[in-house]
C-alpha cells in the first residue's frame, strides 16, 4: 500500500462531511421543545474528532464504496456516541463537569434535561437510518447492527459492568470484556455499517470486524493511559478520575508500560488488517496509526 495519508486532513474531511448532516439531524431551536433541542445540539455540535464517522467512511471506502454512501450511518453513530457522553457525564455515572473543554450538558441544562437530551439523540439515530436512501433490507440490517452495538449486549452492557467493577479487583479477561463492550462495540459497528453501506460481502465484513475490534480496544486503553498521564487542559475533560473512583483500567492492572505496548500491538494488527484491502484500505490504516499514537 503506497498511498500516504495525512490523518489530520482525513479527520478534517470526515468532520466537514458529517457536520452539516448533524446540524440537520436535530430540530431547530424553536417552539415549545426549543430548550430540549438546544440541549441536544449543545453536545452534538461541540466539536470533537468525529473519529467514528471517519472510521465508517474509511470502512465504506475499503469495501469499494464511496465515503458519502455511508453518511447516514456516520450521522447515526455520532448521535449515539454523543448521547453516551451526555449520560456518562451525569452525577449518577462518571460525574464529570467538563467535556470538550466546556461545561458538560447537565451542568448547563440540569440533570433531567440532560437525560432527556441523551434519550433524544439516541432515538434520533435510528430515525436517521430508517429515513436513509438505502434499500429497505439494508436499512433494516443497519438498524439492527446499531441497536446491538448500543444496547445491553454492547455499549450499555459494558458501561453497566464498568460501574459494577468500581472498587473491586478484576482480572484481565474481565477488563477486556468491559472495554470491548463499553467502547469497542461502537467502533466495530462503525466498521460494519460502513461495509454494509458499500454492499460488502462476508469476507470484507469479517475483515472490517477484525479491524474494529482491535482499534476499539486500543482506543479505550489509550483513554485509560491518558486519564493517568494528561491534564484537563490537554484532554478538554477531567483527568485522574479513574483511580479516584476505583475504576478497572489497564494501567491499574498491568501498568503504563505494558498498556502502551498492548496499544502499539493492537494498532499494528489493525493496520495489517487494513492492508488486506489494498489501496482502498489506506485511510483505515492511517486511522489505526492515529489511534495508537494519539495524545488527546
Amino acid at each position: 500500500m503506497s498511498a500516504v495519508i495525512d490523518v489530520h486532513e482525513l479527520l478534517a474531511r470526515a468532520a466537514a462531511r458529517v457536520e452539516p448532516a448533524l446540524i440537520e439531524a436535530v430540530p431547530k431551536l424553536e417552539g415549545p421543545l426549543g430548550r430540549l433541542h438546544e440541549s441536544m445540539r449543545y453536545s452534538l455540535l461541540a466539536g470533537g474528532k468525529r473519529l467514528r464517522p471517519a472510521i465508517c467512511f474509511a470502512a465504506c471506502e475499503a469495501a469499494g464504496g464511496a465515503p458519502e454512501d455511508a453518511l447516514p450511518a456516520a450521522v447515526a453513530l455520532e448521535l449515539i456516541h454523543t448521547y453516551s457522553l451526555v449520560h456518562d457525564d451525569l452525577p449518577c455515572m462518571d460525574d464529570d463537569d467538563l467535556r470538550r473543554g466546556r461545561p458538560t450538558n447537565h451542568v448547563v441544562f440540569g440533570e433531567a434535561l440532560a437525560v432527556l437530551a441523551g434519550d433524544g439523540l439516541l432515538t434520533r439515530a435510528f430515525g436517521v437510518l430508517a429515513e436513509a436512501g438505502f434499500p429497505p433490507a439494508r436499512r433494516i440490517e443497519m438498524v439492527a447492527v446499531l441497536a446491538e452495538a448500543a444496547g445491553s449486549r454492547g455499549m450499555v452492557g459494558g458501561q453497566a459492568l464498568d460501574l459494577a467493577a468500581e472498587g473491586t479487583e478484576v482480572d484481565l479477561p474481565t477488563l477486556q470484556y468491559i472495554h470491548t463492550h463499553k467502547t469497542g462495540a461502537l467502533f466495530v459497528a462503525s466498521c460494519r455499517l460502513g461495509g454494509i453501506a458499500a454492499g460488502a460481502g462476508e469476507t470484507e465484513r469479517a475483515g472490517l470486524d477484525r479491524f474494529g475490534e482491535r482499534i476499539g480496544l486500543a482506543f479505550q486503553i489509550v483513554d485509560d493511559v491518558l486519564d493517568e498521564t494528561s491534564t484537563p487542559e490537554q484532554l478538554g475533560k477531567g483527568t485522574g478520575k479513574d483511580q479516584s473512583r476505583g475504576k478497572a483500567t489497564y494501567p491499574g492492572l498491568i501498568g503504563l508500560a505494558e498498556s502502551r505496548r498492548r496499544v502499539a500491538e493492537l494498532a499494528r494488527e489493525a493496520e495489517e488488517v487494513a492492508r488486506e484491502f489494498g489501496p482502498p484500505g489506506a485511510s483505515l490504516a492511517a486511522l489505526a496509526r492515529f489511534v495508537g499514537e494519539r495524545t488527546s
